[in-house]
């Protein structure tokens, strides 16, 4: 239920609520380890300070007692509730006064020259090897526990100096103790000072923490919202876009990020909506007008053969005309079906090895005939022995497609040209006339489908519109291209190139000379 509340909120409030959890899941990552860090380097601190202390005290004591040559003595006294040893006799040289009128002994000056803490906080305690206490510092109520008490739960030998922590008149101490063949040295210092330091931190992250985040959230907010309002712009701009205002293009943003490349993706999807529905408005009113005209046609011709009785010769004129207009409106059914069932994917081809040489002169073959009908002069030059992978029947119908446009618009006396040869390889057949040629304007339209030049040139009526359309995407099925070259009054070049046999192993340039199959 959760999960379907967060998904219905508004895209600017589910990055703000996962930008929160963010921050506050790495804010609170970061207080941990800064907490852990600074508690584990002041106790880190701590334990190295009194570890030098501690070890600082037992070298002292063995160096003055090297120097006095004389041993700790076991005799003691009491003084203002401290045990104390007795001073044993010293030399001159390292007398002094003490609080008692008794003479010092330098071991006890040297103490009191090398703690390092504020001495009313840092305790010290130093008892003989048996566990008796010589001495502690001043100011101490409570006994420290003595090294034998401290040791009893470490494993033996104890590290060097030995470090825990303990409770001395309900206070947490932390104490440091070594043991030499002279002394037992115990070294404490109140962890208070360090408890009160991670307080004060834990009290400034916990204080700072939530308003960082809450600072962060509402700047997390705001970034959405400015960074959304681009997308707010485009959802209005598009909403407003139909089949009727395909012209409109969204607003582009001048950022250069993933919005702007969105937002330019989605304007040549519009382009593109936009070529689409012109091209199938323009299909629409060519098929309307190539399918209105024959049967109009059609229509008119049986109603003029039903008003009246005809002869049997008029009946049969009237039912050739209209055989010929069902035949245009066959083929151009016919032309508009082949494409859409290419377009989705519907049509099999029938591929094979075949010699492209062949298919192209024996078509060129059976036009020479019409060729010759209509005055004009075929001739050919094909390169023997073409090989190529395709479909025998789809390459006959481009063949035939081109030779017949290219003898409809030539004009008596003109000329036709087939050439084949192979060009880096590839298979190369060209379609030359000099007919009327194609004006530059038209040139780049002739493979729309029903596009047509301006039909006054037409010297054949019966065209479909459909061929050129056609044979661009038999070609195209084939991996080739097809291009044309024209000028208004100086004829045409058709230039199909489609990939060899690439199991042929034989040289298709074996032969470079280029033999005419058949010249009329």
């Amino acid at each position: 239920m959760l999960r379907s509340w967060f998904v219905r909120l508004p895209l600017r409030w589910r990055l703000t609520l996962w930008y929160a959890v963010l921050i506050t899941l790495a804010l609170a990552a970061f207080a941990g380890a800064l907490y852990r860090t600074v508690s584990a380097s002041l106790h880190k601190n701590l334990d190295a300070s009194l570890g030098r202390v501690a070890s600082s005290l037992d070298y002292i004591i063995k160096q003055k007692q090297q120097e006095s040559r004389t041993p700790l003595r076991r005799p003691f006294r009491r003084r203002h509730g401290v045990v104390l040893f007795e001073q044993p006799p010293l030399r001159r040289d390292t007398l002094g006064a003490d609080s008692a009128g008794s003479e010092p002994d330098v071991v006890w000056m040297a103490i009191y020259e090398h703690i390092l803490f504020n001495a009313r906080t840092f305790l010290i305690q130093i008892a003989d090897t048996s566990g008796t206490i010589l001495w502690r510092s001043a100011g101490t109520q409570d006994t420290l526990p003595t090294f034998w008490e401290l040791v009893q739960s470490e494993p033996l030998p104890p590290p060097y100096p030995l470090l825990k922590t303990v409770v001395v008149g309900g206070q947490h101490y932390r104490v440091a103790a070594v043991r030499s063949p002279l002394v037992e040295i115990v070294v404490g210092y109140p962890l208070t000072e360090i408890e009160q330091t991670l307080g004060e931190l834990f009290a400034v992250l916990k204080i700072g923490l939530p308003l960082v985040v809450v600072i962060a959230v509402i700047g997390g907010y705001w970034l959405a919202r400015s960074s959304l309002r681009q997308v707010d712009l485009i959802t209005r701009t598009a909403q407003e876009i139909t089949a009727h205002h395909l012209d409109r293009r969204l607003p582009m943003p001048a950022s250069g990020d993933e919005i702007a490349r969105l937002t330019a993706t989605l304007n040549d999807m519009i382009a593109r909506l936009e070529e689409s529905f012109q091209q199938i408005q323009q299909f629409t009113s060519d098929a309307s007008h190539e399918l209105r005209t024959p049967l109009a046609i059609l229509m008119g011709e049986l109603e003029l053969m039903l008003r009246r009785p005809h002869t049997a010769e008029e009946y049969q004129t009237a039912l050739a005309s209209a055989l010929e207009e069902v035949g245009r409106l066959s083929k151009v059914v016919e032309g508009l079906l082949e494409l859409s069932r290419a377009e989705s994917g519907q049509t099999q081809m029938d591929w094979e090895r075949l010699n492209f040489t062949e298919l192209v002169a024996a078509v060129a073959e059976d036009f020479a005939v019409l060729a010759e009908e209509h005055g004009i002069a075929l001739t050919t030059t094909l390169q023997p022995y073409v090989q190529i992978i395709g479909d025998r029947a789809r390459l006959q119908q481009v063949v035939i497609n081109l030779l017949d446009n290219a003898i409809k618009y030539t004009p008596r006396g003109g000329g036709v040209c087939v050439q084949l040869q192979v060009e880096d390889a590839s298979a190369v057949l060209m379609v030359s006339d000099t007919g009327i040629g194609i004006p530059a304007e038209d040139l780049p339209h002739i493979f729309d489908r029903f596009y047509r030049v301006d039909k006054a040139r037409h010297r054949t009526p019966g065209g479909s519109g459909l061929g050129l359309s056609i044979v661009q995407w038999i070609v195209q099925a084939h991996h080739g291209s097809i291009s044309v070259e024209s000028s208004e009054g100086s004829g045409t070049s058709f230039r199909v190139r489609l990939p060899l046999d690439p199991r042929d192993g034989r040289a298709y340039a074996e032969s470079e000379r280029v033999q005419p199959v058949r010249s009329r």
